[in-house]
């Protein structure tokens, strides 16, 4: 299966992307609707991933300081090739936006996922949202940007 990653504009394509966030931070996740959706949505560049099908799948923002946030894949299309596609098309954003640095705020599970991705621990954990959660970063020259094929 193939997906097209690109970078949206959130007054245009916001049902979509609320559309994924709601089913997995909200109803998955149990966040609350006003800590998920909030005023850096209007100013963040956001990422929609869709399948070959055209339908929307994943989703993720990247914030004028490098924080990478509200990576949200569909249950059904959790796998490598997605949350790689995903991750390596914000990188390259962040370095198109002239960021040096990026960072998320990732779960302790995914602690090692992302350090094999060039990213450093930043800080203690941390809760947000009620779950744990533990600062990473890593120059954007740094990140492993394993190819995938993608239609930009």
């Amino acid at each position: 299966m193939g997906y097209l990653v690109d970078k949206v504009e959130w007054d245009i394509k916001k049902d979509m992307l609320q559309k994924i966030r709601e089913r997995v931070f909200v109803y998955e996740l149990h966040i609350p609707k006003h800590i998920e959706f909030d005023s850096l949505d209007k100013i963040a560049l956001h990422v929609l991933v869709t399948d070959d099908a055209n339908c929307p799948i994943a989703t993720g923002r990247l914030c004028t300081d490098g924080l990478i946030g509200r990576i949200a894949v569909l249950p059904e299309h959790r796998n490598r090739k997605v949350y790689k596609s995903l991750l390596n098309f914000i990188v390259e954003l962040a370095s198109n936006q002239g960021i040096k640095e990026v960072s998320i705020n990732c779960i302790l599970n995914e602690v090692e996922r992302f350090k094999r991705n060039g990213f450093i621990q930043q800080g203690n954990v941390f809760m947000e949202a009620g779950i744990p959660r533990q600062r990473m970063q890593c120059p954007v020259s740094a990140f492993n940007t394993t190819p995938f094929t993608l239609v930009h």
